[in-house]
Order: C-alpha cells, then sequence, then structure tokens
C-alpha cells in the first residue's frame, strides 16, 4: 500500500509540537494524530472536544488527510481577537 507524508502540529505558549509521520494512504486526522504520540505527551488534551484542520481550516477527525498535509490542533482562544484589536486601536488613539 501506498504511504503519504505528513505533518500533525500543536502549539502551546511554552512549547511547540511538531512530528512528521508516514502513514498509509487512506489514513484519517484522527490516526495521524494518535500515531504522533501527541496524546501521550500532552495528556490534558481531548481529542474529541478540540478543534482541528488542515493548513488552517476546520476539519472532522474521520477527514481523509493527503500527501503533505499540515495536520493542526488548535487551542481555544483566550481573547476574542477583535476586542483585543479595538482596544489596542483604542490606546493608540488616546496616546496620538
Amino acid at each position: 500500500m501506498a504511504e503519504i507524508r505528513v505533518e500533525v502540529c500543536y502549539a502551546l505558549p511554552e512549547r511547540q509540537f511538531l512530528k512528521a509521520l508516514r502513514l498509509p494512504e487512506g489514513s484519517t486526522l484522527r490516526q495521524a494524530v494518535e500515531q504522533s504520540n501527541l496524546l501521550r505527551e500532552v495528556p490534558q488534551l481531548n481529542l474529541e472536544s478540540a478543534h482541528v484542520g488542515i493548513y488552517g481550516k476546520l476539519k472532522t477527525l474521520d477527514t481523509v488527510v493527503r500527501d503533505h498535509d499540515r495536520i493542526e490542533i488548535y487551542r481555544p482562544l483566550i481573547a476574542d481577537p477583535k476586542e483585543a484589536r479595538r482596544r489596542r486601536a483604542g490606546k493608540k488613539m488616546r496616546v496620538a
């Protein structure tokens, strides 16, 4: 059976997890994450509730991955990016 190459990545504030894998063609996103050992290295990560994607586009765990896909596991946002941008813009206007 043909093999594909993918990367699994997950970023924490203090470190980054990045693992290159070779998987059988037809593997799913879930299988890639499980094969990467990410769940052993970050035991507090709940894959069932985490948002996952490929190159910044949200996908489901049963998505079949393709050669050279970059699989990303996303952490929840602490602050709303739009609100943070408004606060920064407000500070700049007060300083000027």
